[in-house]
């Protein structure tokens, strides 16, 4: 279990603290230096590094050719990347870890719960969670890759500025463009997956009318 300490001190603000017991328990690992290697579907045995220097080692050697998932919250390593020179000892470091961890888990709980139409209550709670996770180990939501999904805020406010963009000075944008919701609730991305895929997502349960008043 990770310590509250750490919790409070380096998790990301917009989750509860109880989210993110649950989600490093679910997804992640009690050892800073934990590094998974995947190709595919197989997992690729790797030496268990008792240092931060020979855990980077370890990233730099198969980032690019595998999946590479590091420390308390098995980060996805390669994120944002484009080369292995650019990686950062933040990977295996708990606190920094413990943040972008926890920051990028947020923005992919707020996806699928903006999926589902941003219900309320324990049991819909629940099966969020589930699917967020579930997204998180994979990579995946609905067919598409979720870490580089832009967030139901970042949409609404690329919507806001392209509309700002296209509305002549002096004019309403409310009055002439309309917003598009943030949700896109489309199969098309997951249907046209290979069927072999192990990220395909499943079909999944309604929860819009869960808590509704």
């Amino acid at each position: 279990m990770v310590d509250a300490a750490l919790i409070k001190e380096c998790a990301d603000p917009s989750l509860k603290p109880a989210i993110v017991e649950k989600f490093v328990a679910a997804a992640g690992s009690e050892d800073p230096l934990a590094i998974t290697v995947r190709a595919g579907n197989r997992v690729v045995l790797v030496p268990r590094p008792t240092t931060p220097e020979a855990a980077m080692d370890l990233i730099r050697e198969n980032i690019g050719r595998n999946v590479v998932r590091a420390g308390i919250t098995q980060y996805p390593a390669g994120l944002g990347v484009l080369e292995a020179g650019a990686l950062k000892p933040d990977l295996v470091d708990a606190c920094a870890n413990l943040r972008m961890g926890t920051a990028l888990f947020a923005k992919v709980y707020r996806i699928v719960l903006s999926w589902y139409g941003n219900p309320t209550g324990k049991q819909a709670e629940a099966q969020v969670f589930e699917d967020a996770i579930l997204a998180w180990q994979s990579g995946y939501f609905e067919g598409k890759a979720v870490f580089r999904t832009p967030s139901p805020e970042e949409k609404q406010a690329n919507s806001s500025a392209d509309t700002a963009a296209d509305v002549a000075p002096g004019e309403d944008a409310t009055k002439t463009t309309e917003i598009p919701e943030a949700d896109d609730r489309s199969e098309t991305a997951a249907r046209e997956q290979p069927v072999d895929d192990p990220n395909k997502a499943g079909i999944r349960v309604d929860l819009s009318t869960i808590g509704a008043r």
